[in-house]
């Protein structure tokens, strides 16, 4: 993980316009897009198919409520502890 994304509490949105013959393709090139970022735990959080495509926004989960969070670590240096 990059150190900026250890200072994300959640997760990370992007939205964007896919252009695209439907919704479900508009869906899988959202999804295969954000799993070839490198995230792996992904969901699609608004999709609208208009016109030419789709507006999408895709959310890669950083964290997951339980996670053990990088800000709360404790360790020397971590995030926090400056």
């Amino acid at each position: 993980m990059s150190e900026s994304l250890q200072y994300v509490m959640d997760a990370l949105d992007v939205e964007t316009f896919l252009v695209c013959k439907d919704e479900d393709e508009g869906r899988k090139l959202a999804l295969d897009m954000m799993k070839s970022l490198g995230f792996q735990d992904v969901d699609i959080v608004f999709i609208q198919f208009r016109g030419p495509g789709v507006r999408v926004r895709s959310r890669a989960y950083i964290n997951r409520a339980g996670d053990k969070y990088s800000w709360l670590l404790g360790e020397e240096g971590g995030v926090g502890n400056g």
